[in-house]
């Protein structure tokens, strides 16, 4: 159950409404004039990510003693809604840099690492990518074939993981490889590597459906020798970890999710009152207005579930259920608002003339990253059926 007004507040604070001006005005200057030049070469602009350190969102979450924002999962998740309205890679990327690796060194990180490279991430100098998928291994994470061996005070690391985002660009990584016996939920741990560490690259860049302007590669090991202080927490607890960096990252998609709908359904609204045929607007055609209802409609909802499993998490109570419904639900959404977008800009829609066609490109990573939606399905029933 939703909880009740009184403690679950649906109205919008003032640092909310500050935010979302900020980043408007931010994507409307630097972001939207490139969009489709960046999405056709496949070029991360990390430029861009570094002027999004300065007005703080790459540190959005992290307390300001460690160069952070020191918000909460509310002004996070207004952010990426309103940066991925403009250019979801771009939200994608600012939402895993935030939620995957620098959550992962905030939430399990001794002090002494997080002094190291919180500042550096918080405050966009550095970027920063997160590794736990391999090209065997997409769900099923606890089969992974990358290992790392003790060798006194270092770990050698073999093997590889893909659809790293900022897998070439990023400066540091935290990477989930095996050190016990596969399978084991407790035979993984946890490392924070720095990019030119000997045996540690980037290997292949994916040549993407969508989110082109996000950077997806590989990254290889080989024979990567890792001090035992690059290690998050204890050995073995680098699976368990992961899990709970992936509630918090789920409600980082449900946010794309809802704002890759919210960019679709608001060009598809503004088309639908200029588009003439028949002597009127097409939005006057029940047709078309109840497409724009739906749309409406699940918006609002994907919405309301986002920002209820951001209540959750900013008062410290558990989010795995309430996370993968808002991300399920909302992924969906996009994907069917997208379409339906593209089903009212007609002939139109099917080119890179107008924004809709990029929206339906890039909404279907989010029924797949940080979980499928059939993983999803399987989190919420486990949690229901206890």
């Amino acid at each position: 159950m939703i909880e009740t007004k009184s403690s679950f507040d649906l109205s919008m604070n003032e640092t909310q409404r500050m935010i979302i001006d900020a980043v408007r005005d931010f994507a409307e200057k630097y972001i939207r004039p490139h969009v489709m030049e960046w999405d056709e070469a496949q070029h991360f602009p990390v430029d861009v990510m570094q002027k999004l350190g300065e007005i703080g969102l790459m540190g959005v979450l992290v307390p300001e003693e460690y160069g952070g924002a020191g918000l909460t999962y509310d002004e996070y998740v207004a952010a990426i809604i309103e940066l991925s309205k403009v250019d979801p890679s771009i939200g994608l990327s600012m939402a895993a840099h935030n939620s995957l690796c620098t959550g992962h060194i905030l939430q399990f990180g001794n002090e002494e690492q997080k002094r190291k490279y919180l500042p550096l991430l918080a405050t966009g100098q550095w970027i920063g990518a997160w590794g736990l998928t391999e090209a065997g291994t997409g769900s099923d994470a606890g089969g992974m074939n990358t290992t790392a061996v003790r060798d006194g005070d270092y770990w050698v690391i073999n093997g590889s993981k893909n659809f790293i985002t900022h897998g070439k660009s990023g400066n540091v990584a935290v990477v989930i490889v095996r050190t016990g016996e596969k399978g084991d939920s407790h035979g993984m741990s946890a490392f924070i590597i720095e990019k030119g560490t000997p045996g540690f690259y980037a290997g292949k860049k994916e040549n993407k459906l969508g989110m082109r302007a996000s950077e997806t590669t590989e990254l290889i090991f080989d024979n990567c020798r890792v001090h035992h202080s690059q290690m998050l927490g204890k050995e073995g607890e680098g699976f368990i970890q992961a899990m709970k960096i992936l509630d918090g990252g789920r409600i980082s998609i449900a946010a794309l999710s809802v704002g890759i709908a919210k960019g679709a359904y608001e060009a598809a609204l503004k088309y639908s009152k200029e588009r003439i045929q028949f002597g009127k607007p097409i939005s006057q055609f029940q047709a078309i207005a109840f497409k724009l209802a739906d749309m409406a409609t699940q918006i609002e909802a994907a919405e309301l579930l986002t920002y209820h499993a951001a209540y959750l998490k900013n008062n410290g109570m558990k989010v795995t259920k309430e996370g993968s419904m808002a991300k399920l639900y909302a992924s969906e959404v996009s994907v069917r608002v997208a379409n339906e977008a593209v089903q009212i800009f007609g002939g139109y829609g099917f080119t890179k003339d107008f924004p809709v066609e990029k929206f339906y490109r890039d909404c279907k990573l989010c029924t797949i990253g940080e979980g499928t939606s059939e993983i999803q399905r399987l989190v919420i029933s486990r949690n229901i059926l206890k």
